[in-house]
């Protein structure tokens, strides 16, 4: 019987790309690492929910090559004066990794919410179309 060995997925997802990055249990050494420009030609793809899937696939081969078998995933949209939601690649990024083989340990939301902030872009009377 061996021994479990835990990671950290980061799952980034804004409205133009995913990103997810694979590091040990402290957060300090990366193990995998791929995006939806990695697995994409056209840029309009990058933050689309197949695009996520691949590109998280491709991180996870990464991660079980190391020898990793339950993952912590913490999802992160842009946030701060951003969208607070994360992007359409982040559900297909996670279920990605439930079906590559991992035990998922939890599920944790960490995007950065500002407490009275900087000024949102656009100016005083907003976005002029």
């Amino acid at each position: 019987m061996s021994r479990e060995k835990w990671g950290i997925a980061h799952v980034y997802s804004s409205l133009n790309n995913t990103i997810i990055h694979v590091t040990d249990v402290t957060g300090a050494e990366t193990i995998a690492f791929a995006s939806g420009g990695m697995v994409s030609d056209k840029d309009m793809n990058k933050g689309k929910p197949f695009t996520a899937m691949r590109a998280a696939r491709k991180a996870a081969d990464k991660a079980l090559a190391f020898g990793i078998t339950g993952l912590h995933i913490k999802i992160r949209a842009p946030g701060g004066i951003k969208s607070k939601i994360p992007g359409q690649g982040a559900q297909p990024a996670i279920r990605s990794l439930a079906r590559a083989g991992f035990r998922i340990g939890s599920i944790e939301d960490v995007t950065p919410i500002s407490h009275d902030s900087c000024r949102k872009k656009g100016g005083r009377r907003g976005r002029r179309v």
